[in-house]
């Protein structure tokens, strides 16, 4: 009898070990990172969504400064923005397309092509997943670039440069179409302007309406934004003036501003440069980066679109550049660029904060965090 008691409990923990293997839900984060000679820009860690913890389990050397990409699920294809002012010798920066086998983790080079003015920052594709469209930083421009079928990139179609006169005074910092796929739209930190377009698919140009801007208040830095699902509000993180500008959506893609908040907390003293944003999978609370109070901010989002603040938290490094959220919607994960760490939060369910203290994993500089379906 006692024989049989431990072999029915040997097998109950079997099986309970089994239960509890299969029950752990793997995903993969990919992050780009700036980099120095020698080191490999690119990395991928499986993320265990139930536990919160990081593994590294590959490298890429995908080329000099890899700060932001974007990925084509269609063509398992990888689209790096080497963030640098020259590239293969010649001025602007770099375009650098990878075929993924997510099988094997292995990358292919595709090709590598120039992006006029240097200095991309961000990088994002067309509703209809025929183009590239890009932000270049140092000498505000926008770039378009169209694919051939398999989606690898041929050319620039189109090119705008803000302020000819005077480049350095504009900084675009982000492009990316609204959730209907209807307008683009770009933020100028150095304008303090967002600016929207149309983007003709035949010729692979850009085009604006006419009033097809908004102003922000001096000194804002518009910097990223993200839009509600239903694309009636969009979000603007403010760089230099430490706020989220809300604005209400028109019809024909127009703004219109509805709500300014603080980022930082009250009496806060020291100096702050926001940077990333994002809505959580829920569409309840949103969430900001700060760079030198080094928290994010949380705010819940009212049911009129406005936001109300819910609290700061650190962020478990220096310098939060790049967060995202996992697909499940109970972590958040912060690229701290300075303190070479990626820290993972766990969510509040019922308040929409990140848990201290954070899990923290080693990773050289990280600028870019995301998650992607396989």
């Amino acid at each position: 009898m006692r024989n049989c008691s431990k072999l029915f409990f040997s097998g109950l923990l079997t099986f309970t070990l089994i239960i509890t293997g299969c029950s752990e839900r793997h995903q993969r984060l990919y992050v780009g990172s700036f980099t120095k000679p020698g080191q490999k820009g690119f990395s991928i860690f499986d993320f265990n969504s139930r536990s919160g913890q990081l593994k590294l389990v590959k490298e890429v050397d995908v080329g000099p400064n890899p700060s932001y990409f974007c990925y084509s699920e269609r063509n398992k294809l990888f689209y790096f923005l080497n963030e640098v002012m020259e590239f293969n010798g010649v001025f602007g920066g770099g375009l650098t397309t990878f075929r993924y086998n997510p099988d094997d983790l292995t990358f292919e080079k595709q090709n590598e092509i120039i992006i006029p003015y240097a200095g991309p920052c961000y990088i994002s594709m067309s509703p209809d997943s025929s183009f590239l469209l890009v932000a270049n930083y140092p000498n505000g421009s926008v770039a378009v670039v169209t694919l051939d079928e398999s989606g690898k990139p041929l050319s620039v179609t189109d090119t705008i440069l803000y302020v000819k006169e005077e480049p350095d005074r504009s900084h675009a910092h982000m492009i990316l179409s609204d959730p209907g796929g209807k307008n683009i739209y770009v933020t100028d930190l150095g304008l303090d302007r967002i600016t929207y377009y149309s983007l003709d698919t035949s010729t692979g140009r850009l085009s604006r309406p006419e009033n097809g801007s908004v102003t922000l208040p001096g000194g804002s830095g518009p910097r990223h934004f993200v839009f509600n699902d239903e694309g009636t509000r969009m979000y603007v993180i403010n760089e230099l003036g430490s706020t989220i500008s809300v604005f209400s959506v028109g019809e024909d893609g127009g703004l219109a501003p509805v709500q300014t908040v603080s980022t930082v907390r009250e009496g806060f003293q020291g100096n702050n440069y926001c940077a990333d944003i994002h809505i959580g999978p829920s569409g309840k609370y949103l969430y900001g980066s700060n760079r030198g109070e080094n928290t994010i901010v949380t705010f819940s989002i009212e049911a009129d679109g406005t936001l109300k603040l819910v609290g700061h938290t650190s962020c478990g490094g220096d310098w939060p550049r790049n967060f995202t959220l996992d697909p499940s919607g109970k972590f958040l994960l912060v690229g701290n660029q300075k303190s070479d760490t990626i820290a993972v939060f766990r969510l509040n369910r019922s308040t929409g904060m990140p848990k201290d203290p954070p899990g923290k994993f080693r990773c050289i500089s990280p600028a870019c965090l995301k998650f992607f379906k396989e």
